[in-house]
């Protein structure tokens, strides 16, 4: 989309109320297609944005959302002296699954839970899955490989994933159809605009995941193999048994997680480098070059855009806004990946850019435990694929789905 485009369509579409002050319908497709659009103006702006739509103040800059991602002085959870809203009775289950996810808590809790998973996130254990890895992406290629065209979406970038975490949990491959549906069911409560339909069914879906978990779980103490949840499972360490609960939100996280971002990042890595004449297809067999392409595209279309933190304590900005104790923040990760104030030339796509960093996998306590394992993926995916199908190329212009929130496409249409 040309600079001159994008300007028309924001001035169509953003209704400015006052300086700070905003209305975008997170649903209006020209939005969620191009969100960026909209951060080009957020940028424009001296401090935090209230968005209406939302009801959140916004940071979009680089250096504002770097910093709240390891500020001590936000969280992910209201302080202890502030009410949090109690949990609708529709919502129960899904609250009992979160209640020890490691995204919600704090140290030291977060700390004594981390330091149990991070055993099974080594480098020297994720790069021991290599071989697998690339044996279940030919495995996926060779059922599409004859037919001409295919829908990358559904026939590579979902079935690679979900197997994996799935492996790596030590949850049977069998049910990764039930893995997916709980996970597309419980991540549109994420999105802050989820209609109540859609929380009873993400309900539910918690419910059915707990209760698998919990059964894999007591199986798993009586007879622990070499997976996740074995390792979590286990008592050798008496300093950080977990429980059946906060084995489950682990689990939870890592399969919402690991699997939506890893689909969507995917998805807008190799449509990127389809659309962009000068982004390179070859070269993710060299681990330097695979590393800065996977990071500029993460930085370029994140797979997630906004994610929340709640104040600790009242915050009062240059620009003059005060975030009140206990009041959410928005942190607008796909803004402040195209900062023009951090970066050369932001709405390019240039791996060998000299300014390359990105704030798509967070950071502070809270950086993405399955970065490791995320970029291995996607190494793997995008190398295979394009030394199988070097002609690769788009049957049509891709649509991005109405999930603002996580940004990811709706499908990835190609022919060779």
């Amino acid at each position: 989309m040309s600079d001159q485009l994008e300007e028309d369509f924001v001035n169509h579409t953003t209704d400015w109320i006052n300086d700070d002050t905003f209305c975008q319908p997170p649903h209006d497709p020209e939005f969620y297609n191009n969100p960026y659009a909209l951060y080009r103006q957020l940028h424009e702006k001296p401090g935090p944005v209230f968005w209406q739509d939302y009801q959140l103040w916004c940071l979009a800059g680089f250096d504002a959302v770097s910093s709240a991602l390891k500020d001590r002085r936000f969280a992910r959870l209201p302080p202890l002296d502030v009410s949090a809203s109690p949990t609708p009775s529709h919502l129960t289950d899904f609250a009992q699954v979160e209640q020890h996810s490691l995204l919600q808590l704090e140290p030291p809790d977060h700390t004594r839970l981390r330091k149990r998973v991070n055993r099974a996130f080594v480098a020297r254990q994720i790069d021991s899955m290599a071989p697998d890895i690339e044996k279940l992406v030919n495995q996926c290629i060779d059922e599409f490989v004859d037919a001409g065209e295919t829908d990358l979406l559904t026939s590579l970038a979902t079935p690679v994933p979900v197997t994996v975490i799935a492996q790596l949990l030590g949850v049977p491959v069998e049910l990764k159809d039930d893995l997916l549906r709980w996970s597309h069911d419980m991540v549109k409560v994420y999105t802050l605009t989820q209609t109540h339909e859609q929380e009873v069914t993400a309900n539910q879906s918690a419910n059915e995941f707990r209760a698998c978990l919990v059964d894999l779980i007591t199986h798993k103490r009586q007879h622990p193999g070499d997976d996740l949840l074995s390792l979590l499972a286990s008592s050798e360490d008496v300093d950080t048994v977990l429980t059946d609960a906060e084995i489950v939100s682990v689990a939870v996280l890592l399969l919402n997680a690991g699997h939506e971002a890893t689909v969507h990042q995917f998805g807008n890595l190799v449509n990127t480098l389809l659309t962009e004449q000068c982004a390179p297809r070859g070269g993710f067999g060299d681990l330097a070059t695979a590393k800065k392409v996977i990071n500029e595209g993460l930085r370029y279309d994140a797979p997630l855009h906004l994610f929340t933190r709640y104040a600790q304590v009242d915050i009062e900005f240059s620009s003059g806004v005060t975030l009140a104790k206990g009041e959410q923040i928005a942190l607008l990760l796909g803004a402040a990946n195209r900062d023009p104030k951090r970066f050369a030339e932001p709405n390019r796509f240039w791996p060998d850019r000299p300014d390359g960093d990105h704030v798509s996998l967070g950071a502070g306590i809270h950086f993405c435990i399955g970065a490791a394992l995320t970029a291995l993926e996607l190494r793997i995916m995008c190398d295979t694929l394009f030394k199988r199908l070097p002609s690769l190329e788009l049957i049509e212009t891709p649509r991005y789905r109405n999930l603002f929130h996580f940004h990811g496409l709706e499908t990835l249409n190609v022919s060779w």
